[in-house]
């Protein structure tokens, strides 16, 4: 039997459209033999220059000038897809993913998804001059749809929830083609792992009540700020603080780490936050799309914080209307509600529950089910 290739097309622009095909990938390999996927992140083949104006500035936009990107996305969203700028981004775009033509004739994929919308509408255009004539699926990565994600020719598009596939629809979208998977995450957080195994595992103590922190941020404050304020609680728990690869924030967080050794664990990166997630009762995070999806694959209840404008904001509705979430503004305000919860663990069930009747941990398996026929 033919296998069926799958090429799976993402751009690094954040992490969430990486993780998402990567997911999807591993989700492919355990399907079974007659699949193969192969996941190319676009800003592999492009040049350096245009990688540093496309992914870079942007995240550099989000983390420094969050509210001009709140402008942008906005901005972006109603600008009609004829208009002047829109004509100029996607020459400019063409002009710079040249080797996409080549890389696709390589890969001679049976079909394709997209996680980002960039590589969607390059391949588009190649569908409507009949340079690529196999379907092309899109995977949009938040709760939230954008203009950006829209364009003609495509197979069909999977969604986080109902909501985002009904604005689709609105948007012209057939129904037909639009289906709800939920957002592709790791199979991994589909399985029940042990929180006592989890935890021995991470060096921490499986009865204490634990907090995952994960997020510093603007309006807030750095990590280690946060993570001292909410150490010197008074309380039973224990908080497990992730700094990824900032080499710098670990050291500050083993530094303090002296000043409450039974109560502060902090984490470098780490390939394995589903076990983290498992031995915890409580997130303070960001709402991304992908981090968001797989603490609700866990049963993690969620404190937001510092939320992107546009499309996190939104992640962020769609959490605290699903109950599996509270929100904090500010560093006192983060103080509060952790405060609430500590002493309120019957709220902190009902947004567990919560959690777990919006997960969709089988997203990734549901894509390409759907994409398999």
């Amino acid at each position: 039997m033919k296998s069926t290739k799958i090429a799976i097309f993402s751009v690094s622009a954040g992490a969430g459209h990486v993780r998402a095909a990567q997911a999807i990938e591993k989700a492919a390999k355990l399907l079974g033999t007659d699949i193969t996927a192969v996941h190319l992140d676009l800003m592999e083949i492009v040049p350096d220059l245009f990688k540093k104006l496309y992914a870079d500035s942007y995240l550099k936009i989000v983390e420094h000038h969050p509210d001009l990107w709140g402008y942008l996305y906005r901005k972006a969203d109603r600008e009609k897809p004829d208009s002047l700028i829109n004509k100029i981004r996607k020459a400019f775009q063409r002009l710079n993913t040249s080797q996409l033509d080549e890389t696709i004739a390589s890969l001679a994929p049976d079909v394709v998804i997209c996680t980002h919308f960039l590589p969607a509408e390059l391949l588009s255009r190649m569908i409507e001059k009949g340079e690529f004539d196999k379907k092309v699926w899109v995977q949009v990565t938040d709760y939230d749809v954008h203009a950006m994600w829209i364009h003609p020719n495509m197979s069909g598009y999977f969604t986080g929830n109902a909501e985002v596939a009904f604005r689709l629809i609105d948007r012209g979208i057939p129904a037909e083609r639009v289906h709800v998977t939920g957002i592709p995450i790791d199979p991994v957080f589909s399985e029940k792992l042990s929180r006592a195994d989890c935890a021995s595992e991470s060096g921490i103590s499986p009865d204490k009540f634990t907090i995952l922190m994960m997020a510093g941020g603007a309006g807030l404050g750095a990590l280690e700020e946060l993570v001292e304020r909410m150490v010197s609680i008074p309380g039973d728990f224990q908080v497990i603080a992730l700094a990824g690869k900032n080499l710098e924030m670990l050291e500050k967080l083993t530094a303090l780490k002296s000043k409450y050794p039974e109560k502060l664990y902090p984490v470098g990166f780490t390939k394995t936050i589903e076990k983290l997630m498992a031995a915890s009762d409580l997130a303070i995070t960001k709402p991304g799309g992908l981090t968001t999806s797989e603490c609700l694959a866990t049963g993690l209840p969620m404190i937001l914080v510092s939320p992107i404008p546009g499309q996190e904001e939104r992640n962020a509705d769609y959490l605290l209307e699903g109950g599996a979430a509270l929100k904090a503004c500010d560093a006192p305000a983060l103080e509060y509600r952790l405060r609430f919860l500590l002493n309120n663990r019957q709220k902190l069930a009902e947004m567990r529950e919560k959690a777990i009747s919006i997960a969709h941990p089988k997203a990734a398996e549901s894509v390409l089910k759907n994409v398999l026929g």
